[in-house]
């Protein structure tokens, strides 16, 4: 999907979630799981499906929370919470790998530079607590 779809959507989802949220403070967004699913859906139906999909997703949001089906997810165990959101993380980290082949050398120095600020500025105490480590890389 070209970026700028991205950014528009991304505009979009916040004019929408600061005029019907619940909460001042919401967080709204494309999630990884939602993400790495579209991708193949985009990929063989094409980017109008994906607007089609978008609102179902929607829809079954509402309905789901005025049915209150949100309770459900007390019978579900903080392990398989765990697992699904480890297994999301390497189906997601597999996904990136393709974009790292014929690339310059400089965007492998790049990468563990990234990765060595998200994970070596907390041991830092006045600028792990005060910043993200990842808003910084």
């Amino acid at each position: 999907v070209d970026p700028k779809v991205g950014l528009y959507a991304s505009f979009c989802i916040c004019v929408v979630t600061a005029l019907v949220g619940s909460r001042p403070g919401m967080i709204s967004g494309a999630t990884g799981a939602m993400a790495l699913l579209m991708v193949t859906l985009v990929r063989e139906h094409g980017l109008e499906y994906l607007l089609a999909a978008s609102f179902l997703a929607g829809v079954i949001q509402i309905a789901a929370g005025y049915l209150k089906l949100g309770n459900l997810m007390n019978f579900v165990s903080k392990s398989v919470i765990t697992g699904f959101v480890n297994a999301l993380a390497i189906l997601i980290f597999m996904a990136q790998l393709p974009e790292l082949i014929n690339v310059p050398p400089s965007v492998y120095v790049l990468v563990v530079l990234g990765l060595a600020i998200i994970y070596l500025l907390p041991y830092f105490p006045k600028f792990g607590r005060a910043i993200p480590s990842p808003l910084v890389a």
